[in-house]
């Protein structure tokens, strides 16, 4: 079989050469389709790692494309292409199986990266060979989908690190934001993928027992140690070890780990015999470590061992419109193991934008699932009833503006009121946006700074309500 190769589907011609072209000078060789039928059919008879695919084919959809394209082996990731790039085409191009989603109207240049991204994206899952611990690069994809200018990064990095087995690396980002995902994500990119994954919970770690599970015991080290014991970082072998929640770990723990990471070798306990470290090392903390060293809480010695190559999660809400890509995707995950089509209403998207989400990624699948299991067979939307009170209580908090609340002129200079009985919550958001903008002379990062919201969140409501 011939070496995978990326397959353009593209109409315009002239556009789908220079890419073509720009590729080839950066090594990747791609052939071009101008029809959904000669595209599929140039699949069907030569394997393909990645499909870079037209929403508007001359004859059909791109849309229509992707779940043909994702039955055939091997699999090919699919990118998105179109010039009709509105928030519902992303979200349906996500359900039918597309990894990825680039707006037409970017600059060529820049599509030229994103090909190469997710090019290097799928050659590398293509050769990875999976294991029952580590996350396959379509679970990168999935966990870290989006266009936010964050996550974009972070998907670049671990790309990036991945490459380079032996570096050690720190994940840092609130609870919930995916560091376990980008730890396996890590592991199953790199050169390392076939060997184990070891996670270690440092703050699940017992005090009088933590030397054992990390470094294993002699047979009679102590009371109880009736046999053997090998610790995790031995069973990594050459494989990945995650450090979770390091922050948490022991201080007298710290100590020993520091040795380890520059000695590269440990003795299991009541053992003389030096036993080499060949995992690589990733720790992740939700707790600024940096500030833990100021408060003398974490070495600042180990800061520096383990930060080496530093990986920055962002929080859900800082994504803007990534939330809605993740909650149809996860809602679209649960709804067909339970027989189910479902998708999003509109009213339901904006309350998911407007909610803080403190539980971050894990929250908003937990949500989903919650939606899913409660929405009626045969229901298509889910309205925001399927969400729980806290998500709508908080909105509103958030939202809801009183002439008392206000007053005659509220801090940030904004002098809308509202007058119960004649308003509704639209009209007042619309009439918030134009005075913040207003304000802000159209500049929208500082419009959204005035509302207390995303740049992401206020270009979506621009947008929904025909603002300049």
């Amino acid at each position: 079989m011939s070496e995978c190769r990326t397959l353009i589907i593209d109409d315009e011609e002239t556009y789908a050469r220079a890419l073509q072209r720009l590729l080839g000078r950066r090594g990747i060789e791609a052939d071009v389709a101008t029809t959904a039928a000669d595209g599929l059919s140039r699949a069907r008879r030569h394997p393909y790692h990645l499909v870079v695919l037209d929403y508007m084919l001359p004859d059909g959809t791109g849309l229509d494309l992707i779940p043909p394209l994702r039955q055939l082996r091997p699999t090919p990731a699919v990118l998105m292409m179109t010039a009709y790039g509105t928030i519902d085409n992303a979200v349906e191009a996500m359900r039918r199986g597309a990894s990825d989603y680039v707006p037409k109207s970017t600059a060529l240049a820049d599509v030229v990266e994103r090909v190469i991204e997710a090019e290097r994206v799928a050659r590398a899952a293509l050769k990875a060979t999976p294991t029952p611990s580590a996350t396959s690069q379509s679970g990168l994809a999935q966990e870290f989908l989006g266009e936010s200018p964050s996550i974009r990064e972070v998907r670049t990095r671990i790309q990036e690190v991945a490459q380079s087995p032996d570096t050690t690396v720190l994940l840092c980002g609130e609870s919930g934001t995916g560091k376990g995902v980008g730890a396996r994500a890590i592991h199953a990119l790199s050169a390392r993928a076939a060997e184990p994954f070891v996670a270690i919970d440092c703050v699940a770690l017992p005090a009088p027992l933590a030397e054992s599970e990390l470094f294993g015991h002699e047979k009679g080290a102590f009371t109880g140690a009736e046999r053997l014991k090998p610790g995790r970082l031995e069973v990594a072998g050459r494989g990945t070890v995650l450090l979770d929640e390091i922050g948490d770990m022991e201080p007298v723990l710290q100590g020993k780990l520091l040795r380890v990471l520059e000695e590269r070798t440990f003795e299991r306990v009541g053992g003389v015999r030096p036993i080499q470290l060949e995992a690589r090392v990733v720790a992740a903390s939700h707790r600024d470590l940096s500030q833990l060293v100021a408060e003398k809480k974490f070495r600042l010695d180990l800061y520096h061992r383990l930060s080496v190559f530093p990986i920055q999660i962002p929080a859900l809400r800082d994504r803007g419109d990534d939330i809605v890509l993740l909650a149809q995707h996860f809602l679209t995950e649960f709804g067909d193991r339970m027989g189910k089509k479902l998708e999003l209403h509109r009213e339901t998207c904006e309350l998911l934008l407007r909610y803080d989400f403190p539980g971050n990624v894990r929250e908003l699948r937990n949500l989903m699932e919650r939606a899913a299991i409660l929405a009626p067979v045969g229901a298509g939307l889910v309205a925001p009833e399927l969400l729980p009170r806290r998500v709508s209580e908080i909105t509103v908090q958030r939202q809801l503006v009183t002439p008392q609340a206000l007053g005659p002129k509220s801090d940030s200079g904004l002098t809308v009121t509202f007058e119960p009985g004649r308003d509704t919550l639209e009209n007042l958001e619309r009439r918030l946006l134009e005075e913040a903008l207003r304000m802000a002379g159209g500049k929208k990062v500082k419009a959204a700074e005035i509302l207390g919201i995303s740049r992401f969140a206020l270009l979506r409501r621009v947008e929904k309500y025909g603002l300049s």
